[in-house]
């Protein structure tokens, strides 16, 4: 244990919150890919078992190797990355293989795809911190400071937007909450968040004018609008084999493995595998599964509170919030407090792209908390001496 306590560096309780989520992940997916299994593998269930294992595997990989890196080389790292996304963005939007009647992903060798903007979403935010830490001096202005912080945002929330409406609101908000943190001037922000929402309005009445052809991007998000507020829905079957798994779950859950909601849930191992937990751990199992993401944001927090450089402070609160956030997302749609987004729970749905920019954006959290750690041995040795 003290040897891997050496190779191990940095917050010790994020390490075993991973841990924990990483396990449990392993235990969903067996259990939620049943149908799976049997439909596309020809009953053998342990397919996407070693597969997710192995996708697990290989973002501890990265974790651990981003931790071992020192945080302030991330700063010049992803500014290069963030001209790497954009273009990659926008490619998707023409090439990409076409998911649920949008273009996510870029097709690779071997059969395997390529999300985007999961790569866009770290990129900016990383972009993002290191803006506000140069422009600190001049922050409250509109041209030097606001101008220059607001066009990338804009610019990768409107390419991600087209495809994957909760995932640029999400980036939007992410970084609306880190301008807040960089100290940026409230009345623009304000202004920003005012126009977003007459924006939203306008859509949504564009949205309901729309004629009742079933086809196509625009008629999807209306179709979940309109489910969503119209409770009773009969098209509604998402929400409602969930509510059922939850049901089904109460306190202390059926045990893992013996969900039978996972045979009737549309992808319950990725966008309703909170359902699947619940029916399996109950509202026990679950409500440890949501502290266990909220003890990852306290120690986060706790790293932007100790670190004394601005671009660790931000980078550490931006990559947190927006990855607790999704969390938090995924798992109020699972209990029907919000419309179907789409988005995974992070490090435990099933999926290859979003775990590794999970595990690579935990391990930039890390690096941060690292460096922390070494200060203050250093600082301990100073004393002795």
């Amino acid at each position: 244990m003290s040897l891997l306590g050496k190779k191990i560096k940095g917050d010790k309780v994020i390490w075993a919150v991973v841990i924990l989520l990483s396990v449990l992940s392993l235990l969903a997916v067996y259990s939620s890919t049943g149908t799976l299994a049997y439909r596309y593998q020809g009953g053998n269930t342990e397919y996407y078992m070693i597969k997710h294992f192995m996708i697990l595997v290989f973002g501890f990989i990265l974790m651990y190797v981003a931790h071992l890196i020192k945080y302030t080389y991330y700063s010049r790292i992803f500014q290069i990355a963030l001209y790497i996304a954009v273009p990659l963005l926008v490619l998707t939007l023409f090439i990409g293989l076409n998911l649920n009647e949008a273009k996510r992903v870029l097709p690779l060798p071997f059969n395997l795809t390529f999300q985007t903007s999961d790569l866009a979403k770290l990129t900016l935010i990383m972009y993002l911190a290191r803006l506000l830490t140069k422009k600190q001096e001049t922050i409250k202005d509109f041209k030097s400071a606001f101008v220059p912080l607001m066009l990338p945002i804009l610019i990768v929330c409107g390419l991600i937007l087209p495809a994957n409406f909760s995932t640029a609101a999400l980036l939007f908000v992410t970084c609306l909450v880190l301008m807040f943190i960089g100290r940026v001037n409230m009345t623009y922000i304000f202004s920003l968040i005012g126009i977003g929402v007459v924006s939203l309005a306008i859509f949504i009445t564009i949205l309901y004018q729309m004629p009742g052809e079933k086809q196509g991007r625009m008629w999807t998000w209306k179709n979940r609008i309109e489910n969503f507020v119209d409770k009773d829905a009969e098209a509604n079957y998402q929400v409602e084999q969930s509510k059922i798994a939850i049901v089904k779950g109460g306190l202390i859950g059926k045990g893992p493995g013996n969900s039978s909601q996972r045979n009737f849930l549309p992808h319950p191992y990725s966008d309703f595998i909170f359902a699947i937990i619940i029916e399996e751990y109950g509202l026990i199992g679950s409500t440890i599964v949501v502290l266990l993401y909220l003890i990852l944001f306290f120690r986060a927090v706790r790293i932007v509170s100790k670190i004394p450089q601005n671009f660790g402070a931000f980078l550490v609160f931006g990559v947190s919030f927006n990855l607790v956030f999704q969390a938090m997302i995924n798992m109020a749609v699972a209990v029907n407090l919000l419309p179907v987004t789409g988005q995974p729970l992070p490090l435990v749905s099933m999926g290859g792209t979003s775990i590794w920019f999970t595990s690579l954006s935990i391990g930039i959290i890390l690096s941060v908390s690292k460096e922390i750690s070494s200060q203050s041995s250093l600082k301990e040795m100073q004393y002795a001496k």
